[in-house]
């Protein structure tokens, strides 16, 4: 599986990402511009100690990271504007959920080019969107259940 980040603007929510993707083993890719440097105090304490166990990627850009990722299943783009529920998807071990930056979301390039493979995860009236780090565990999570925790053992 892998989570891919789009150019995140908040270390604490990278980092919480980073400590779900070292708990699932998850890739974890970012896509430049990141918000901070990937030596920030609070990306280092959110993430805690795991940082060895996570496999980390970066891109210089999104089109760097299609011709990076070869061989991989579906691409899966969560935004709040709609598309498929994220539970109604069959996730497969080497899928893509791709996550944007958090005070814009995806950018509305990659939106545009990829509107069969939107993910939305439900939410009440009025409120625009989940933190970050919420949604990335919330969907990493539905796709573990669905392969049973498998990548896991």
């Amino acid at each position: 599986m892998h989570v891919v980040l789009v150019e995140p603007e908040i270390p604490p929510n990278t980092g919480n990402i980073a400590r779900t993707c070292a708990a699932t083993r998850t890739q974890l890719h970012l896509v430049e511009p990141l918000g901070f440097s990937l030596e920030d105090r609070y990306l280092r304490r959110a993430g805690v100690d795991y940082w060895h166990l996570v496999d980390l990627r970066v891109h210089p850009s999104w089109e760097h990271v299609v011709e990076s990722l070869t061989n991989v299943g579906a691409f899966h783009f969560f935004t709040s504007h709609g598309g498929t529920r994220y539970t109604d998807v069959s996730y497969h071990a080497n899928d893509v959920l791709v996550f944007g930056r958090e005070s814009t979301g995806l950018p509305e390039a990659i939106l545009d080019r990829y509107r069969e493979a939107w993910r939305v995860i439900p939410m009440a009236a009025g409120v625009r969107s989940l933190n970050l780090s919420n949604a990335v565990a919330i969907a990493v999570y539905e796709a573990q259940r669905q392969l049973k925790y498998q990548p896991l053992g």
